[in-house]
């Protein structure tokens, strides 16, 4: 339902996406994910025809950019980040509105509100003005914007960025009711959220694919690690850590209040490495805040296949 081949667009010297391709299938509710500045939203844009590559190709369900943009934009509905909504405008005229925009007849168009307002659970506010609406609500009226036309394929990027909890836990049980019927690409730098709705995620960094697979695909080959909180300086103590015996690998992976450290340890054996790292805190005086082994989480994922695409981009360089 998505291909992408070949994506290249820059912005001057800067390349902001390089040689990007990969494909989403029917029914695939997909993660897409990169650091800040990787390109996800760039990528986005061309996806949805809001930007054209410089190369490469983009086709929805099978019908390229290049030989019919109108009837591939049809078959797409979009949330961009920061929603296109009209405050002073109530919800059901935007929603009327938008139909008119995308052509949409009068039987159509009435039709497609009354499900979108079902499909979002906006009854009891079509006539609220929409600035007066909750961020999750808005959230909401934009997600029914994008399945005004009942397309086949989703783009929603950060669709739950800024939300309180309560509120993204109910557009991402939404978005889970969407993928039934629909084709999902899903870009999110909340990691969680994509291993609870998402089979499959897309790595990109600086512009470049670096993973493709399913989450137990990705989590393949991680091995043992181990998550340590100390209260230390940070360069003092990943210094101490990287000494360790049995740990190859050291990552900062947060800051906390309180000087407190999170770090991230691959290790050879998990057991022997946590009573070393213990042995270390209790040394030097630092504070032991958490000490935990882990399971391969896509976090782990993200940052090793991250910080080694950067690596490997240092050196070229």
């Amino acid at each position: 339902m998505i291909r992408a081949e070949g994506l290249v667009k820059h912005y001057g010297a800067v390349h902001a996406v390089d040689g990007v391709s990969f494909r989403v299938h029917r029914g695939e509710i997909v993660g897409f994910l990169g650091p800040n500045g990787a390109g996800k939203s760039t990528t986005m844009k061309m996806l949805t025809g809001y930007l054209y590559p410089d190369a490469g190709e983009v086709a929805i369900g099978g019908i390229s950019f290049e030989d019919d943009a109108i009837a591939a934009r049809s078959r797409i509905g979009y949330l961009p980040e920061n929603t296109p909504l009209y405050g002073e405008m109530r919800v059901r005229a935007y929603l009327r509105f938008v139909g008119d925009v995308r052509g949409l007849s009068r039987s159509v168009c009435r039709a497609g509100i009354e499900r979108v307002i079902a499909a979002c659970n906006l009854e009891g506010y079509v006539g609220r003005r929409i600035r007066t609406l909750s961020k999750g609500y808005r959230q909401r009226v934009g997600l029914a914007q994008a399945l005004l036309s009942d397309p086949d394929v989703l783009i929603l990027d950060e669709p739950t960025s800024g939300l309180d909890p309560a509120e993204i836990v109910r557009i991402r049980d939404l978005i889970v009711e969407l993928a039934r019927t629909k084709t999902i690409l899903l870009s999110t730098h909340v990691l969680p959220e994509i291993e609870e709705v998402c089979r499959r995620a897309i790595i990109i960094a600086a512009g470049r694919l670096v993973a493709d697979g399913t989450l137990l695909e990705l989590s393949e080959g991680e091995g043992e690690s181990i998550a340590v909180v100390l209260g230390a300086a940070e360069d003092e103590a990943r210094s101490a850590l990287e000494a360790l015996e049995g740990v190859h690998d050291v990552a900062l992976s947060g800051r906390g209040a309180l000087g407190r450290v999170r770090f991230h340890l691959g290790v050879e054996e998990r057991f022997e490495v946590s009573e070393r790292v213990s042995r270390l805190a209790q040394d030097r005086g630092w504070a032991l805040f958490e000490l935990r082994h882990e399971v391969p989480t896509l976090e782990t994922v993200f940052l090793r296949r991250t910080r080694e695409f950067a690596a490997r981009a240092s050196e070229e360089s």
